[in-house]
């Protein structure tokens, strides 16, 4: 699996939801060294502001959730964008980390399919492309 970027709805699925694909997928992107994880302060900023608008969320554990996520990545450059530049900034974040993909359950990004040469795909997707074995090897007679 090549690397991939999280929206900022992945990383708050899964900071509530877990056992969730969004869950299932941040542990295993976030795990493993191979997907690079990789993410701006973008998506960081909006990971809070969605944290602290959850009433299901204690507002009193979004820092520790943030210094968490911020342990488990590396943070790539990005100019300034605003909150609401969504596509956007994703598809800058993913250009700088290096990445083709940005995993998503945002039903407007999910529609937009891809963009600029950036893919959007469930996380759903995305596990069931994780779970599916490679193809096995052609071999030449």
């Amino acid at each position: 699996m090549e690397m991939v970027i999280l929206a900022p709805d992945i990383y708050v699925n899964a900071s509530v939801a877990l056992g969730s694909p969004p869950d299932q997928v941040a542990r295993r992107v976030l795990g493993a060294k191979r997907y690079g994880n990789q993410t701006s302060e973008w998506v960081l900023a909006r990971v809070q502001q969605m944290l602290k608008a959850l009433p299901a969320f204690k507002a009193e554990a979004v820092d520790a959730q943030l210094e968490l996520i911020r342990g488990l990545v590396h943070i790539v450059d990005l100019p300034e964008l605003p909150a609401d530049a969504w596509s956007e900034a994703l598809v800058a974040t993913a250009r700088a980390a290096g990445a083709r993909r940005v995993v998503t359950d945002h039903p407007d990004l999910l529609a937009l399919e891809s963009q600029a040469g950036i893919e959007f795909m469930s996380s759903e997707a995305w596990l069931l492309e994780a779970a599916t074995p490679p193809p096995a090897p052609v071999q030449q007679h």
